[in-house]
C-alpha cells in the first residue's frame, strides 16, 4: 500500500461487512465508508474540485468527517479541517489561508458561514449538514445522487492529503501540510508502539478537526478496526460507551482521564474489554496514574507529538509505580523515539546537547509534515536537512528518555535564570491539594519577569498561596518558585488538552510587584 486510499479499499475488499465507524446509532462498515466516499468524490468533482483542490469541514465530531477525509484519501483531494471553537474572524483566515474550492459544515454554524461569504472568493460550492440554508445544497443529497464509481483521479504516495492548522499558541495558526506517505507512515508506527491490535476497537472524543482525533482514525484503521466517535467529552458516557461497545482503546488527555477516574461509581461498569488507555499532551501526574492502574490495571501509555508529526512513546511496561528511584522519574518523561523517528537535542548553536542538558528537540521522521501552506518562511524555519525543529525544550537521560521542559518561546527568564515552567508544573502538582495547575511568566520591574502559578484546587480543599508558594521550596530551588499564585475553578485549554497559555497570559497581564 502507497496512499490512505489503497488502506481503506484493502479494507473494504478484505472485511467488507466489519464495522469501520461507530457514531450515535449508525453503524458503517466498511465497504459502506468506501461507498460514501466514492460518491462524494464524485460529487465534489462534479463540483469543479481536481487533484489537489481543497475542500474544508466546519462541523463538531460527526460520522461525515469520515466521508470527508476517507474521498480526499483515494482521490487527491486536500481535507482542510477548521477548529469549530474559533470565533468569525479566525475561521475566516483558515478559510482564505487554505482556499477550498467546497465548504462542508454544520447547520449550527449558518450564520458565521453566511457572514463570511463575501469575504470567501474561493468558496464556490456549500454542502450543508442538516437543516440546508437557501445558499447551500444538502449534504446527504448531494452523496445520493453522485456517481458511486468516484472521480476519476487516484491519490499518489507524494500528494497533501491532510491540511490540520496549528493551534496558535505562538500567533496565528500554520496550515500543517500532511502527505500520503507521511500519514501512512504515522498510521503504521502509532498502531505498533500503541498496541492498537487488529480488529481493534477505539473510542475518540477529540476533536475530529484536531491532529490527535485524525491520528487515531488511521492508526485504527491501519489494523481495520472500528473507531467508536463522540460527540463530544461527558465522562459519564465514556463509561458506558467502553462497557456497551467493548472498547479497548482510549485516546484522552491527562486532565479528562482524572476526570474519568474521579466518577464515584467508576467500580459499576464492565470495563474488562479495556487494554489501552493513551494519554498524551502532557505527562500524568503519578497520583493519577496509581488511582487509574489501582482501577483498571497496567494499560496505561504515554504519547507525544505534535499537529506536524509523530514522536515518543511510554508504553505500558515501563509504567512501573512500584519500581526502582529510575522507574518513578521516568513517569514523568515522555518517553523514547518512536520506531522510524531519530530525535536530537539541540543548543542555539545548532549543536547536539549533551544528556541531562535541555535543548530544543528536532525529530527525523517520515512523519514529518511536508511543508506550511503559505508559508514559506515557517517552513525555511522548521525544517533542515530532514528534520523538523519543534519548538520545544526537552532533556534526555542515558537510556534515551526525554523529558519535557517547555515550549522554547515560553521559557521564563527571570534575573537571566532560565526557569522551566513545566518544571514548576510538576513540583507544584505533588500538593495533594492542588488538582490542576499551570505557570506562566508574567513583568517584573526588576527581574523582567517571575513566575506565576494558576492552581484549580481539588474538591473542597483548602490552601492559601503562602502554603502552596512554600511547599514548592521543598521541591525545586527558590529562584524558580512562583512569586504569586492565583486560584481558578479551571484552566483555559486548547482542543489538544494543553492548556492555553496565550489566554492565561492575556487574564494575569498586569507587572509583578516588585
Amino acid at each position: 500500500m502507497k496512499t490512505l486510499g489503497e488502506l481503506l479499499e484493502r479494507n473494504a475488499s478484505l472485511f467488507p461487512h466489519q464495522e469501520a465507524v461507530v457514531y450515535d446509532d449508525r453503524r458503517i462498515t466498511y465497504s459502506q465508508l468506501l461507498d460514501r466516499a466514492r460518491r462524494l468524490s464524485s460529487a465534489l468533482y462534479a463540483r469543479g474540485m481536481r487533484h489537489q483542490d481543497r475542500v474544508a469541514i466546519l462541523a463538531m465530531n460527526c460520522n461525515e468527517y469520515f466521508d470527508v477525509y476517507a474521498a480526499c484519501q483515494l482521490t487527491g483531494y486536500i481535507c482542510a479541517t477548521v477548529n469549530f471553537r474559533l470565533a468569525g474572524p479566525e475561521i475566516e483566515y483558515i478559510l482564505q489561508d487554505s482556499a477550498p474550492r467546497v465548504l462542508v459544515f454544520e447547520d449550527q454554524y449558518s450564520d458565521v458561514i453566511d457572514a463570511l461569504r463575501p469575504q470567501l472568493k474561493s468558496v464556490e460550492h456549500y454542502l450543508c449538514i442538516g437543516n440546508c440554508p437557501p445558499w447551500a445544497q444538502p449534504y446527504e443529497e448531494a452523496l445520493s445522487v453522485a456517481q458511486s464509481v468516484g472521480a476519476p483521479m487516484r491519490a499518489v504516495p507524494d500528494d497533501i492529503v491532510h491540511l490540520v492548522y496549528t493551534s496558535g499558541t505562538t500567533g496565528r495558526p500554520k496550515g500543517a501540510a500532511r502527505s500520503q506517505r507521511g500519514d501512512l507512515a504515522l498510521a503504521q508506527n502509532q498502531a505498533a508502539v500503541m498496541d492498537i491490535r487488529i480488529n481493534g476497537r477505539v473510542l475518540v472524543m477529540m476533536p475530529m478537526f484536531h491532529a490527535g482525533g485524525l491520528s487515531m482514525m488511521l492508526s485504527e484503521f491501519w489494523n481495520a478496526g472500528c473507531v467508536i466517535l463522540h460527540r463530544k467529552f461527558e465522562p459519564r458516557e465514556v463509561l458506558r460507551t467502553i462497557e456497551r461497545e467493548r472498547v479497548v482503546t482510549v485516546h484522552m488527555a491527562p486532565t479528562i482521564v482524572q476526570q474519568v477516574l474521579e466518577l464515584p461509581d467508576i467500580r459499576d461498569y464492565d470495563l474488562s474489554s479495556l487494554e489501552t488507555i493513551l494519554y498524551a499532551a502532557a505527562p500524568m501526574p503519578v497520583a493519577v496514574l496509581r488511582r487509574g492502574v489501582e482501577l483498571l490495571g497496567p494499560i496505561f501509555v504515554n504519547s507525544w507529538g505534535m499537529t506536524e508529526t509523530s514522536g515518543t512513546v511510554l508504553p505500558r511496561h515501563l509504567h512501573k509505580l512500584e519500581g526502582s528511584e529510575e522507574d518513578l522519574r521516568r513517569l514523568g518523561s515522555i518517553g523514547q523515539a518512536m520506531t522510524y523517528c531519530d530525535i536530537r537535542i539541540v543548543d542555539d548553536d545548532e549543536q547536539d546537547c549533551p544528556d541531562g542538558t535541555p535543548g530544543e528537540i528536532w525529530i527525523r521522521s517520515p512523519a514529518n509534515l511536508a511543508y506550511y501552506w503559505n508559508n514559506n518562511a515557517a517552513t525555511l524555519e522548521a525544517l533542515r536537512d530532514g528534520w523538523l525543529r519543534t519548538g520545544d525544550m526537552a532533556w534526555r537521560d542515558d537510556q534515551g528518555f526525554l523529558y519535557l521542559v517547555d515550549r522554547k518561546k515560553d521559557m521564563i527568564i527571570s534575573g537571566g535564570e532560565n526557569i522551566y515552567c513545566q518544571e514548576v508544573e510538576q513540583a507544584l502538582m505533588f500538593h495533594p491539594n492542588v488538582s490542576d495547575v499551570a505557570v506562566i511568566g508574567v513583568p517584573h520591574e526588576k527581574w523582567g519577569e517571575t513566575v506565576k502559578a494558576v492552581v484549580v484546587l481539588k474538591a473542597d480543599a483548602e490552601l492559601s498561596a503562602e502554603q502552596l508558594i512554600d511547599y514548592s521550596g521543598t521541591r525545586i530551588a527558590r529562584y524558580k518558585r512562583p512569586t504569586s499564585v492565583d486560584f481558578v475553578t479551571e484552566l483555559p485549554r486548547l482542543p489538544s488538552g494543553k492548556v492555553n497559555k496565550i489566554a492565561l497570559r492575556q487574564m494575569f497581564s498586569a507587572q509583578a510587584p516588585a
